[in-house]
């Protein structure tokens, strides 16, 4: 339980990078925020691969469109609303 939370945790703070990246409120540079998704990313495949693997896959696999919806403006805001 307490793994859940503070992923869920890591994840709200990372969002919370991308909004203020996406207002311009100095920060995070756009290289800095892909280092801590990878990372994020790679906490989260490690946690279900064996308990997941289908689910894990599916995240692995979607690794860049996850991406590319986090850093595009547009879509982050849809995901934030």
């Amino acid at each position: 339980m307490f793994t859940k939370l503070s992923l869920k945790n890591q994840v709200d703070e990372l969002l919370g990078e991308f909004r203020q990246f996406h207002h311009g409120t100095p920060g995070l540079t756009l290289a800095q925020l892909r280092q801590r998704y990878d990372l994020l990313l790679m906490k989260v495949l490690s946690l279900l691969q064996d308990g997941d693997p289908t689910l894990a896959a599916a995240i692995a696999s979607s690794r860049e469109a996850i991406w590319a919806m986090l850093i595009d403006p547009k879509s982050f805001a849809k995901l934030s609303a």
